[in-house]
């Protein structure tokens, strides 16, 4: 077993489950470990403001929470503190997103537990976990253009409402969720609508499913060949504004 410098993990997810499994593989492999775990924004933000973690294991999708807001705010608070996005979100959609905000990995929960290990033994070793799949999307986007992501356009408020909405939530319960008015999910709603050029809810799954389709049919002749030790460059080529000059706003 491995031991890491202090033994001390926080695993932020709403499901029950999911900690459990995680926990089980943080124990299997580093001891001593005291592991921590939190299923919303709000216990999180207690447990990192009284404790120094070595790394928090962080999903995407959580109830009352604005993740995008909690990993700038952790970055910025803490930036010693590693982060490893774990979550079922799309990794093309999400993933940037998370990277450019102090996140230091991203992990789908399709991924086999190998691959699991492998990220938080990178992270541990202050090292980026860049999938070889994001790999791909970061080479193409370096070169000539090809698919351009319309999510892009958005917010991360703004996305974190396209992922509730494409989930079937309805306006009333993203404003419980998010703790907003229902009006102000509304605007979001409107906003949203326009940057993307669509005129209902049907329209945005079209485009949500389009994109995917596109993606993968161009993955189908993607290279991947990147070498590993290209990735790292590539990765901080792509996402320069990883600084903490900025105010967090959770």
């Amino acid at each position: 077993m491995k031991k890491p410098i202090n033994g001390k993990f926080l695993i932020v997810d709403d499901h029950e489950i999911v900690r459990a499994g995680i926990k089980l593989l943080l124990e299997s492999i580093y001891q001593p470990t005291e592991i921590h775990e939190s299923r919303d924004g709000e216990s999180t933000l207690r447990l990192i403001d009284a404790n120094r973690y070595e790394l928090i294991i962080l999903d995407v999708q959580m109830p009352n929470t604005d993740t995008f807001l909690l990993m700038e705010y952790i970055h910025s608070r803490y930036p010693e503190t590693r982060v490893l996005i774990f979550s079922i979100g799309v990794e093309h959609i999400y993933a940037k997103r998370f990277l450019r905000a102090g996140a230091m990995g991203f992990v789908s929960k399709d991924s086999p537990l190998e691959e699991l290990t492998r990220a938080i033994n990178l992270v541990l070793s202050n090292r980026k976990y860049i999938s070889e799949y994001l790999l791909d999307i970061l080479a193409e986007e370096a070169g000539p253009a090809t698919t351009v992501n319309p999510f892009d356009r958005l917010s991360p408020r703004e996305m974190e409402i396209v992922s509730l909405l494409l989930a079937g939530h309805t306006r009333t319960t993203i404003s419980k969720m998010l703790k907003l008015e229902s009006s102000t999910v509304g605007t979001y709603k409107a906003r949203i609508f326009d940057k993307l050029g669509v005129k209902n809810i049907l329209e945005l799954k079209e485009m949500y499913d389009s994109f995917n389709t596109r993606r993968a049919n161009e993955d189908q002749v993607l290279s991947f060949g990147v070498p590993v030790e290209e990735g790292e460059n590539l990765y901080n080529a792509m996402l320069p504004n990883r600084g903490t000059g900025f105010q967090a706003r959770f």
